[in-house]
């Protein structure tokens, strides 16, 4: 199973790109049958949110997103015009905003970031059904 979403400079695509989500796992979980926690559903928001938030800030031109299936993992990708590779900073509490690349590697089982002709492209990874703590 996959998805793609084609994302402009309008700011509503980081919507429209959580709604994607919610839709494509919720395919998985009905007509796929498989095991999609409703934990991964949040968890995969807010990892595209942070994604697309980034790209939209960042990247002076169009990004897509794409959504796979990979056996028992959901992997997301992000297409995006900056060829810059961002690199996590240390935690800091007392810092405001940048925190995305640092959520989104907590939460994910395994996040790569790569160039690309066109700029790079951050895929995430994160089981459909993680087992308990």
């Amino acid at each position: 199973m996959e998805a793609s979403l084609a994302l402009d400079d309008d700011g509503s695509r980081i919507t429209q790109a959580r709604h994607l989500v919610a839709a494509f796992l919720g395919k998985a979980r009905e007509h796929g049958g498989l095991p999609v926690a409703a934990a991964t559903v949040e968890i995969a928001q807010l990892i595209v949110s942070e994604l697309v938030t980034n790209a939209r800030k960042y990247a002076p031109g169009p990004a897509l997103l794409h959504l796979r299936i990979r056996g028992p993992m959901l992997r997301v990708e992000l297409w995006d015009s900056n060829p810059v590779i961002p690199s996590p900073h240390a935690p800091d509490p007392e810092r405001i905003g940048r925190h995305g690349l640092e959520i989104v590697t907590a939460l994910a089982h395994a996040v790569t970031t790569e160039s690309t002709a066109l700029g790079k492209r951050i895929t995430a990874d994160l089981a459909l059904n993680p087992a308990p703590a």
